[in-house]
């Protein structure tokens, strides 16, 4: 119980604790949605079956070292996770729901129990805790590469429309906080990956400052770049039912060839056009006959005496 004989470690711990209950707390709005919606749209259960396992991972390290204030968060922790997947399993589809249900027995279940099994039956002494730490914190570094792909999709957009600034905020200084408690406690497998999230958290920080100003960085967000993606789809239909219909050629056996509307790579149609038999050659019109001639008598001249 060294925490609780250090003020100031004691205090750092409690500040580490009020912030992770924070942090916990930001997907309340989320499973709020789909409480009134019944159902859970195209949101995903990884990301809290992950955070499930972490919990249960420090929580596990927490009852080895006898550290009041990991334990206690981490148990509150796994008590929010645990009524997010329930909300989740729900109302979610039978497809989603099934997988959630493997992901739990896999992960939560199997490897989890396996390793306190292990732990508990062949390992012994301050090596237990010492293995239980490590990987806890090697988990934790892995969770803590997350933010790459909302870093990525922050520069890739100009937008911080899916990176809220206070979210950031407190994952930035929860790590701040628990960096601090275990290197006051010269506990390394706390403080070691709190100060890889302390990077990323400074990371999506600035990010957020360059990129808050939507109009000024030309921000496109995600609703406009899916509608520019299909609009450019529609008019790459549009122009190859176009080319379709005017891919009619006639060739020089005089057969037409025209190709499938949709624009497939389907049989051509061959239509064979035979060429009009040739004329029987006719006889000249006879020529016209020419007019009688008409004698015009001459008048004859008579001499008078």
């Amino acid at each position: 119980m060294v925490t609780v004989g250090h003020p100031l470690v004691f205090a750092v711990g409690i500040l580490g604790n009020i912030l992770s209950f924070l942090v916990t707390l930001a997907p309340v709005p989320t499973f709020y949605r789909v409480y009134k919606k019944k159902s859970t749209e195209s949101f995903q259960s990884v990301p809290y079956v992950v955070a499930l396992l972490s919990a249960m991972l420090w929580l596990y390290y927490a009852l080895l070292s006898m550290d009041v204030l990991l334990l206690s968060i981490n148990a509150i922790a796994c008590v929010v996770e645990s009524v997010y997947l329930a909300i989740y399993l729900v109302y979610a589809p039978k497809d989603a729901m099934i997988f959630t249900m493997k992901l739990l027995c896999i992960m939560n279940m199997g490897l989890f129990g396996a390793m306190v099994a292990f732990l508990q039956f062949y390992v012994e002494g301050q090596r237990r805790v010492s293995i239980a730490g490590g990987i806890g914190a090697a988990f934790a570094l892995a969770v803590f590469v997350a933010p790459l792909a909302i870093i990525r999709q922050v520069i890739r957009t100009k937008s911080v429309e899916f990176m809220p600034f206070w979210l950031s905020f407190f994952l930035t200084i929860s790590a701040v906080a628990w960096f601090f408690y275990g290197l006051l406690l010269k506990d390394l497998f706390v403080a070691i990956p709190n100060v890889l999230g302390l990077l990323f958290g400074l990371a999506q920080m600035g990010l957020y400052f360059v990129y808050r100003n939507p109009k000024k960085n030309g921000a496109v967000s995600e609703m406009q770049v899916v509608a520019q993606a299909a609009a450019d789809a529609e008019k790459e239909q549009q122009q190859a039912r176009q080319q379709a219909h005017v891919a009619a050629t006639l060739d020089a056996d005089g057969e037409v060839r025209t190709s499938a509307d949709d624009g497939t790579n389907k049989d051509d149609v061959v239509v064979d056009i035979m060429p009009p038999p040739p004329l029987p050659a006719e006889r000249a019109p006879p020529l016209p006959l020419a007019p009688p001639a008409v004698i015009i008598p001459q008048p004859r001249t008579v001499e008078v005496v």
